[in-house]
């Protein structure tokens, strides 16, 4: 969910408590309450299924640094209390910077706190099933946390106990049969790798297809089942198409590689 300057968005409104409306998305409102806390609440009043869901997920997965959490009062009639993250989401804050003021160690960093959130949420076998630049939030001191739990919660077996609500967009969907194949750590940590490729280029994935084109998606998507991936070099680049290619078996194997590029980079550098 992209973090915005306000501004008037169809059928807004202010539950009580809320100063103004700083983020809308296709279903919900984020609302300043405080310096240190928002309100996400529906954006048809009344329907809180979205916010209920996203409230079960969070309270399963727990505390963690790397992960927004719930604040509060927590879960109410008006929406959920969250824990605000003042610098706003990944895409708006690597857009609107000029690529020079961030350095490749902090780009690393990211990506690295980005899968410290990961492996943490699939310990507690929850899928996230949206992970991209726009639900990843930056806090005081810009440091990642994972945000817009929308996804789904699996059984010891892989199958599905809460489905999912969501799903990724077409430059993180990994190809697959949605009728036989569900949503899966692997589905994660390819989006995973679009979202490091968005960290350490300032691009999107494919970005000479435009979206809305004649057949966008359908070119995005044969280029990844293909195999025909992005050629950008930058550190992590083994790392993405590693991702894209599913050659992880879990999310933290991830890390162990970001981990050692980091090192690297760090004694070079």
């Amino acid at each position: 969910m992209s973090f915005m300057e306000p501004f008037a968005y169809p059928n807004q409104y202010w539950p009580n408590g809320v100063h103004k409306i700083l983020a809308c998305g296709s279903t919900a409102f984020i609302g300043k309450i405080d310096d240190f806390t928002v309100l996400k609440y529906p954006r048809e009043r009344g329907y809180l299924a979205c916010i209920e869901h996203e409230h079960r997920l969070l309270e399963i997965v727990g505390s963690h640094e790397r992960i927004i959490a719930i604040a509060g009062q927590g879960l109410t009639d008006c929406g959920l209390y969250l824990e605000r993250a003042s610098n706003g989401d990944l895409a708006t804050f690597v857009l609107g910077s000029r690529q020079g003021d961030m350095s490749l160690r902090n780009r690393i960093a990211w990506c690295r706190e980005l899968v410290e959130a990961l492996v943490h949420v699939h310990s507690k076998r929850v899928i996230h099933c949206d992970v991209r630049p726009a639900n990843v939030l930056l806090d005081d001191d810009l440091h990642i946390k994972l945000a817009d739990f929308q996804g789904c919660l699996l059984d010891d077996n892989g199958e599905v106990l809460v489905s999912t609500l969501v799903g990724e967009p077409w430059r993180y969907y990994c190809p697959r049969n949605e009728s036989t194949e569900m949503p899966s750590p692997k589905t994660d940590i390819f989006a995973l790798g679009s979202t490091i490729h968005f960290i350490m280029t300032g691009e999107e994935v494919f970005d000479d297809i435009k979206t809305g084109e004649v057949d966008w998606d359908k070119k995005i998507q044969s280029r990844f089942t293909e195999g025909v991936f992005p050629d950008d070099e930058h550190p992590l680049a083994m790392i993405t198409r590693k991702c894209w290619m599913q050659r992880y078996g879990s999310a933290s194997e991830v890390l162990e590689e970001i981990e050692r590029v980091e090192r690297n980079w760090t004694r070079l550098f």
